[in-house]
């Protein structure tokens, strides 16, 4: 009969360094906004993007410093703030992925790109 381990001797997560961000941040944005739109519960979206954005965090902070990952954790709080009142003139679906495409390829070039 086989055992399960009830430990694991692989990481939790991946080593920092080796994490591409651009998807992650892309996640973030529209898994955030999938989910609080199909689920109705706004702060689950929150949680999906606050999770995506810290997964990120670490890695900008570890490629390339504070200030980068300042700038780009400001671009994608301020993304999602933004793609609010741009919702309104375009709609929100349009909306989200300008937000999302702006923000991921911000990260690619300042962080993943090597």
């Amino acid at each position: 009969m086989a055992r399960l381990a009830i430990m694991s001797s692989e990481p939790l997560f991946k080593n920092a360094a080796d994490v591409s961000t651009a998807p992650v941040v892309a996640l973030g944005l529209l898994g955030g906004y999938l989910t609080a739109r199909e689920t109705m519960i706004r702060p689950l979206g929150g949680a999906v993007l606050a999770a995506a954005g810290a997964y990120a965090g670490r890695t900008w902070l570890a490629k390339r410093g504070a200030a980068t990952t300042a700038g780009l954790s400001a671009a994608y709080l301020l993304g999602f703030g933004l793609s609010h009142p741009l919702a309104k003139k375009i709609g929100a679906w349009p909306s989200v992925l300008a937000v999302t495409a702006a923000t991921a390829g911000a990260s690619y070039l300042l962080v993943d790109r090597d």
